[in-house]
């Protein structure tokens, strides 16, 4: 092996008295035994020196070793040198060393130490050249304190070269420095050259056999490691606490519990449950496992608890979506005297994100200023995503301007705050700025720019987005690549959405959801079936958003039985509960399918208490088959539960007027007016050139809006001539030709009429709109792609209808949507932009 570091000169050191001054040789005996002379002991100053614990201290005892004249004695030039190269100054041990007109060797190998510590590689490497040039003999420590350093600067070359050395001075088959060498390979990612020379050593104690086993442990292969500890107990040597601590945190990345709880039976019987740092690191494990179970009977047990274990139980609580627990878990690590760390400030606010709580977002951001923990980056990253999540955006940007240091975290938080309030053209201008900042996007920026354009709808700036991620070498990253995949789906682009997800190297759980849920959502239910049976052919395991995304695609597309087996399915082949949201999805499911009795009937039998979306997708089915007696029921009980939310009220009086109920309409309307409930306003965006344009129902804003009205009678006469009848039912009181009049000014027509008069023959329509498509439109929009010739893709709140040549790509059985601005089934795709 190259040795090429032996005959290096030395490196130019400041303030060199006599380079050139060599030591008086010294007889063996004497430097290994480093006799020290009983007087200098009992001398105050010696005992002053022992005692100093910092640089400033040092500083203060100098002068009077210097005084008193023990400067030039041996023991106290090496001890200087060690406190300096402790208290990391290797710049003024040097000056000591060379002031030094005898060097022993002891001084070299303390230098050398001290430049491993504190500095880097190559000028300890230097240093070594300089022993060398010296004619120091090197002593085994010289290369464990060189090993260690290419291991922690993960230079392999180098490192293989200290080997080199290490071998050729005779210390191949030292304990110590061949444990050493196990450490560096493992450390630079070459476990299998580890092993060899581990398996080469002729005898190992518990230290090298602790270092193989974190070896495979760090490099995830975690069963390898458990492996590892078999045999060591096979060879006599008992894992202690560092053993257990090595293992279990690789237990927890490859979520191996029946192995953890083995790990755990071990701890117990050999007695090092009680130990904190093993207690920790069980508690980790567990959480990482999702047995927050284990978890919580661990730190109960635990005698003695540290801030890293309150962290590690915050944490592990919010990790498993148990936000509230971690929130009183920070509490009672308050109450029980704990002082808080920045990691606890940030645990305690991502709960209190999570759980979308201001005021306790509040109070653990005055307890930050009080404990004077807020000039942490990080903390204020999470400070910034608290307010974000809380709604409270305007609390974040201020932040976000008054910080001085900002990482890419920091601008990444932001960028996903303005994004998830909606701020779309404020999150896009931020990343602008920050490119301009010279902060170098990385793939959660990109996500959560993506993220923002999603909720445009618009392909063409999907497509921009995804060149921007080619260009920066990101488009083969498995979170952009599902993002955009995403998008397209949301843009309408289904097919694109599909040829991006074919194309990709890697695949996680939240790409498959998310082109089943994109499939769903426009109407291919088949397809979406079809793609999750090809999911569950392969390695990637279906979870809870899987399920929802499946039934969901049943309920658009009137797949009932097949909704009705994916439900079985999910709790009896894959042992997953189901969620408030799979509940609400199944009524929907059956409630499209006019199944109301068997709608209702599993609302009784559901093993908890029905919540707002199910009971808010009851009611949308008594309101599409006209089911007054039974929608008033399911009214009364939703309205226990939400008595302030207008859309459902919406609901009750469209469900009433249908049923010609006006009395009843009117008492809803009166009770609206009470509680002054507002029915949120419908609006429709569309893009035309780069600007889009935003219409309401009825509104006369808009610079083309007398063309466009006169379109819409012009347009509403050849529609009625193919076929269509305005469905009018829902309005009271007027005469029949103002109720139609009331029905063709809805948002989405206007915007409809505004992209046929502004686009050429052929070009596709894409419509937004905040809420779902009342039937009239569903219907008069079917009729006006077949007298136009013209495709037209309307998103509403919950899917997309591509309507071409008279019909939509949803059956028969979705008709009948009703106008509400919540309710049904809330589900969210990607939990990883909350991760990330």
């Amino acid at each position: 092996m190259s040795t090429q570091f032996i005959t290096l000169r030395p490196p130019p050191i400041p303030n060199i008295t006599n380079p050139n001054t060599r030591k008086i040789p010294t007889p063996a005996p004497l430097y290994q035994k480093i006799f020290i002379p009983s007087h200098v002991y009992r001398h105050p100053s010696a005992v002053l020196l022992e005692l100093c614990t910092s640089l400033k201290e040092l500083h203060q005892i100098l002068p009077l070793v210097i005084k008193i004249g023990f400067y030039d004695e041996h023991f106290f030039q090496t001890k200087l040198i060690s406190l300096f190269c402790k208290f990391s100054s290797i710049t003024e041990a040097a000056r000591v060393f060379e002031t030094v007109e005898h060097k022993l060797d002891v001084l070299y190998h303390t230098m050398l130490k001290g430049y491993t510590k504190n500095s880097a590689l190559r000028d300890a490497l230097k240093f070594y050249g300089r022993m060398r040039y010296d004619e120091v003999s090197p002593v085994v420590y010289d290369f464990t304190y060189l090993l260690q350093l290419c291991g922690d600067s993960l230079d392999l070359r180098r490192g293989r070269e200290v080997h080199g050395m290490v071998i050729t001075n005779g210390f191949q088959s030292n304990l110590f420095a061949m444990t050493a060498v196990v450490n560096l390979y493992a450390k630079c990612r070459q476990v299998e050259d580890a092993y060899k020379m581990f398996e080469r050593m002729p005898q190992r104690d518990l230290v090298s056999w602790n270092t193989v086993v974190a070896g495979f442990a760090q490099n995830g292969l975690a069963r390898r490691a458990v492996q590892l500890v078999l045999q060591m107990q096979e060879a006599g040597q008992k894992p202690d606490s560092i053993t257990l601590v090595t293992v279990l945190p690789a237990l927890a990345d490859v979520k191996a519990l029946k192995i953890g709880k083995s790990v755990h039976g071990y701890a117990f019987r050999a007695g090092f449950e009680s130990m904190v740092n093993v207690g920790t690191a069980m508690l980790d494990m567990y959480f990482k496992c999702g047995s927050v179970k284990n978890a919580r009977l661990v730190f109960k047990g635990m005698s003695g608890r540290n801030v890293v274990s309150w962290n590690t139980m915050i944490n592990g609580y919010e990790q498993n979506g148990e936000s509230e627990e971690a929130f009183s878990t920070f509490l009672k690590m308050l109450d029980e005297g704990v002082e808080p760390t920045n990691v606890s400030m940030m645990g305690a606010l991502h709960a209190c994100a999570n759980l979308g709580d201001l005021e306790r977002g509040r109070f653990v951001h005055r307890l930050l200023e009080e404990k004077k923990l807020g000039s942490d980056v990080s903390v204020m990253n999470s400070l910034i995503s608290m307010y974000s999540k809380c709604k409270r955006i305007d609390i974040a940007a201020s932040l976000f301007g008054n910080l001085k240091q900002k990482t890419v975290v920091t601008w990444n938080a932001m960028i996903l705050g303005y994004a998830q309030n909606g701020y779309i053209n404020e999150a896009l201008n931020l990343f602008c700025e920050m490119q301009s900042h010279d902060i170098k996007p990385d793939s959660f920026t990109l996500v959560s720019v993506i993220t923002a354009l999603a909720d445009l709808s618009v392909t063409r700036q999907a497509k921009w987005i995804h060149g921007l991620a080619i260009r920066a070498l990101m488009d083969k990253n498995v979170f952009v690549c599902t993002a955009l995949v995403d998008t397209y789906a949301k843009c309408g682009a289904i097919q694109t959405a599909r040829n991006l997800f074919d194309t990709m190297e890697e695949r996680h759980v939240i790409t498959w959801n998310a082109m089943i849920d994109g499939y769903g959502t426009h109407g291919h239910g088949k397809e979406a079936l079809d793609l999750f049976d090809e999911m569950q052919k392969g390695s990637v395991k279906p979870n809870e958003i899987t399920f929802l995304s499946v039934i969901a695609a049943c309920s658009h597309s009137g797949l009932v039985e097949e909704g009705l087996y994916y439900f079985e399915s999910m709790k009896e082949n894959y042992g997953l509960k189901p969620a408030m949201d799979h509940y609400g999805a199944m009524v929907d499911l059956l409630g499209r399918a006019g199944r109301l009795d068997d709608a209702w009937e599993f609302i009784q039998d559901m093993p908890v208490k029905p919540g707002i979306t199910v009971l808010g997708a009851m009611l949308g089915a008594c309101k599409i088959h006209k089911n007054v007696e039974l929608g008033e029921k399911v009214a009364d009980e939703l309205f226990e539960l939400d008595p302030d939310e207008g859309g459902y009220h919406v609901l009750l009086s469209n469900m009433y007027a249908s049923a010609s109920m006006w009395e009843k309409v009117a008492k809803v309307r009166t009770a609206m007016e009470k509680k002054r409930i507002q029915k949120t306003p419908g609006c429709s965006l569309v893009e035309l050139r780069n600007e889009v344009h935003t219409f309401y129902s009825g509104s006369t804003n808009h610079p083309q809006s007398k063309r466009i009205y006169a379109y819409l009678d012009t347009l509403g006469d050849e529609i009625k001539a193919a076929g269509y009848v305005p469905d009018t039912d829902s309005i009271h009181d007027v005469e029949e030709d103002v109720k139609e009049q009331l029905v063709s000014s809805h948002s989405e027509r206007l915007a409809i009429a505004f992209g046929l008069l502004n686009t050429s023959r052929g070009t596709t329509i894409q419509i937004r709109k905040n809420l779902r498509v009342c039937g009239d439109c569903h219907e008069a929009t079917k009729y006006i792609s077949l007298v136009t010739g013209r495709e037209i893709i309307v998103r509403d709140l919950r899917r997309f209808h591509h309507f071409k040549n008279g019909s939509c790509s949803y059956v028969d059985i979705n008709r009948g949507y009703a106008d509400l601005s919540s309710g049904g089934t809330q589900r969210s795709v990607f939990f990883f932009l909350s991760l990330i």
